[in-house]
Parts: C-alpha cells; sequence; structure tokens
C-alpha cells in the first residue's frame, strides 16, 4: 500500500514537471516569433495645395510734392515786407513779399508821359499829312514834300508804338515789386528779411510753395522683377488683378498703415544704368497734411492673381549653404527627404514658391528636430497652421 502510494506520488510530480517544460517551452517559442515593434517618430506636415492668391508687391518709396515753385524776384530792390507767416497755407496769388515800388512807379510815369507825347506829336502829323495830301492834288506842295509828311506820320506811328511798349514793360516791372504765390500750397521758411536787397533772377531762392495734396509717391521697381511678372502674364500663369488703374497702400515710416489708398499713375519706360530700377508714380490723397515731401515710405501694389499660388508656412523654409530655400517633405513612403524650392516672395506668414513643391506634396512644419533626411517617419496634418490664410494679403493687415 505505501509502495503504491509513492508511486503515485512519482508519477503526478513527473506530469507536473512534463507541464512547466512544456509551458516555458511554448512562451519560449512564442516571444521567438513575435517581431520588435519600434514605434515611428510623428511629425507635423502641412499638404500643399493650390490657391489663388493676389501677388502683392511692397516696394520702397519717397513721397514728392505734386508741384514745386520756387520764389525768386523778377526785379531787383529792397523788400519792404514779408506778407506770409512761414510753414502756413497760401493761395495762388496772395501776397509774398512786396519790393520798394518808388522808383517803378516813376519809370512807369515817365512811360506813360511819353506815350501821351507821341500821340500828341502823331495827332499834329496826322493833320499836316492830311493837308499835304489835299494840296498836293492842285501841285500847292511839292510831291516830295508830301512824301516827307507821309513818312514823318510813319515814323511818328512807330514811335508811338515804341512808347507804348515802354509803358507795358514798366507795368510789369512795377507789378513784379509785389511777388505773390504762383501756385496753392504750403509756404516755406524765408531766406530774407524786410530791408535785404534782391536782384532779378538771382541765385538765392527766397522761399519755395509746395502743393501737397495729393502727393505723389515715386516708387522704384526692379526690372527684374518687372520682366519676371510680364513672363508670367505672357504664359498665362498670372491674371491682372483689374483692368483699371491699380490702387496702392502706404506704409509709414513707423510701420503703421496709412490710412488713404493712391492710385498708381503710370510707370517708367526707363531703367536706372546704376540701380537697375524702373521708378513708378502714384497719387495719394493728402487733406491732413500726415505726407511731408521727402519721407520714406513703403507702397504695396497689388499686380496680379496666380490662380494655382503655392504656399507654405515660413518656418518650414530653411537656407543651405549656398542661400537656396529648402523644406523637409515626407515622400510617398514616408521617408524624409530635402526639396531646394524657388521662393523669393512672402505672403503674410507663408513663402511663396514658384517651384520646387506640386500639389499633395506633404511639407514638414514641426517635429523637425527629432529626424534627420531619409528617416521614416508618420505624418500627421496640422490645421492650426491654416489660420495664415487669413494674412496672406498684405493689403488687408
Amino acid at each position: 500500500m505505501h509502495k503504491f502510494r509513492a508511486v503515485q506520488s512519482l508519477v503526478l510530480c513527473c506530469a507536473f514537471f512534463s507541464n512547466v517544460l512544456l509551458l516555458t517551452s511554448c512562451g519560449q517559442s512564442a516571444n521567438e516569433n513575435k517581431p520588435e515593434s519600434k514605434s515611428l517618430p510623428e511629425v507635423g506636415v502641412v499638404t500643399v495645395k493650390l490657391q489663388k492668391q493676389s501677388i502683392v508687391t511692397e516696394l520702397p518709396g519717397r513721397t514728392v510734392a505734386q508741384m514745386i515753385a520756387q520764389i525768386r524776384p523778377q526785379v531787383g530792390g529792397i523788400i519792404q515786407k514779408r506778407a506770409f507767416t512761414e510753414g502756413a497755407d497760401v493761395k495762388a496769388g496772395d501776397l509774398l513779399y512786396q519790393i520798394d515800388p518808388a522808383p517803378f512807379h516813376a519809370v512807369y510815369d515817365s512811360a506813360q508821359a511819353n506815350v501821351k507825347k507821341s500821340e500828341a506829336n502823331l495827332l499834329s502829323l496826322k493833320s499836316k499829312a492830311e493837308r499835304y495830301a489835299e494840296l498836293v492834288k492842285i501841285n500847292a506842295v511839292s510831291k516830295q514834300d508830301n512824301d516827307d509828311i507821309n513818312a514823318l506820320f510813319k515814323q511818328g506811328e512807330a514811335d508811338l508804338l515804341l512808347t507804348k511798349a515802354a509803358l507795358e514793360t514798366a507795368r510789369i516791372n512795377l507789378n513784379f515789386t509785389k511777388i505773390v504765390a504762383p501756385i496753392s500750397g504750403r509756404v516755406d521758411a524765408s531766406a530774407v528779411t524786410p530791408g535785404a536787397l534782391v536782384t532779378a533772377n538771382q541765385e538765392l531762392v527766397l522761399t519755395t510753395v509746395q502743393q501737397l495734396d495729393p502727393i505723389f509717391v515715386d516708387i522704384t521697381q526692379s526690372s527684374n522683377e518687372l520682366l519676371r511678372l510680364k513672363r508670367e502674364f505672357a504664359n498665362g500663369n498670372l491674371t491682372k488683378a483689374s483692368s483699371n488703374e491699380a490702387r496702392i497702400k502706404v506704409v509709414l515710416e513707423d510701420g503703421s498703415l496709412y490710412s488713404q489708398e493712391g492710385i498708381l499713375k503710370f510707370s517708367g519706360v526707363t531703367v536706372n544704368p546704376t540701380s537697375g530700377a524702373v521708378t513708378l508714380r502714384a497719387v495719394v490723397p493728402n487733406k491732413e497734411r500726415l505726407l511731408l515731401p521727402g519721407m520714406y515710405v513703403r507702397a504695396r501694389i497689388q499686380e496680379a492673381v496666380n490662380e494655382k499660388a503655392i504656399l507654405v508656412p515660413q518656418q518650414s523654409v530653411s537656407r543651405n549653404a549656398q542661400g537656396e530655400a529648402t523644406v523637409l517633405v515626407v515622400n510617398a513612403e514616408g521617408v524624409v527627404e530635402l526639396r531646394t524650392l524657388s521662393a523669393d516672395k512672402s505672403v503674410g506668414s507663408q513663402w511663396l514658391v514658384n517651384d520646387g513643391l506640386v500639389a499633395g506634396d506633404q511639407v514638414i512644419v514641426d517635429g523637425m528636430q527629432k529626424i534627420k533626411i531619409g528617416d521614416k517617419v508618420k505624418p500627421i496634418e496640422v490645421a492650426a497652421l491654416n489660420n495664415a490664410n487669413t494674412a496672406v494679403n498684405p493689403t488687408n493687415p
């Protein structure tokens, strides 16, 4: 009996160890067959899409007065008074300076007297010529005397014309003693004071009057950019923004936007040989006189519309050693690769891509610090950057 129990216990122990060995073997076999899993790094991407985009160019410019009048005396004399306030607005015809008119009055009076003298002399010669014309018919005077008196009469007519011309010159010079504003505008500081001696057509400018409303903005654009736009128009890649005159917005020196829009009037036809630029001129309202001549400004011009524009966020673009724009993209196999772009124009917080990307490309915008070219990654679409589309047109800040 005791022997039977011992044998039974031995059989149970052997069965137990057999099960344990079998389970261990199965577990090892399962672990050997299961492949090691490694998670792919995640990167944020933006999928490239074609979209309609206004091409807005921001160019440097200078404000220029629409009309400038340099005030110089046309006759010489002593300045009696200055009739304007420096920096004030004046109207065309307003008195600016008064030159002492006394000497010119004397010349005018003398010329007026000479006219009357010539008129009296001509009247006498006319009567005499009429009498001689009757007397010569009855041979009371010789033909020579008649011819002489007719010649004197014609000479008297010429003398009258000369004295009248001298009177007109004296009148003009007398009027020139009143120096008036030739145009309406803002008058500058005065270079002379009452008591100063001035001469006709002197080099020194007495003051300057500038018309500031509206005001011109002279803008410079590179001839290279102008040629590129013309090619894009010719190829059909761009369409004109408007068939009417192009409108511009002015950005002031402090970065603020000027409240009034201007109109681009013309484009120059000559390229500056030094700078390689073409001058564009715009007319901008300036009722508040905020814009002054000589101010540096920037002009935003909507030149065209690209119907198939490609935009990428600026934080996705870097530059290589050659200065070329590059981005990292996730290709169809999920592998990171480097692309070189042609992107020389910023549009809001994005770059406008001319070449290097196509619709459907996945551009990496987040997680670039944990990957390298050739890595296999898991792309995740980033939608938050779509808000940048609200600022793609700098004309609507």
